[in-house]
């Protein structure tokens, strides 16, 4: 990392958000605080794994539009 004082950091960090650590596996931990939760808001550790499998299902639905929109036109 850097040894520049916090004070002369080109970027200043943020506080890091609230933080939940469950105890149970992936796919519970990710339905019981909610998936959109997980995913924008970052509320337990499995956050950064919802926010892939929301990118796949924005991924798909993109798909999905443009080929519909590609045999229509």
């Amino acid at each position: 990392m850097s040894d520049a004082p916090k004070g002369l950091e080109r970027i200043p960090r943020r506080p890091p958000p609230d933080f939940e650590e469950t105890e149970s596996g992936i796919l519970e931990g990710i339905t019981e605080s909610g998936f959109l939760n997980v995913a924008l808001d970052d509320v337990n550790q499995y956050g950064p794994h919802a926010m892939i499998v929301l990118l796949g299902i924005v991924a798909a639905v993109t798909a999905v539009v443009l080929m519909a929109a590609m045999f229509v036109i």
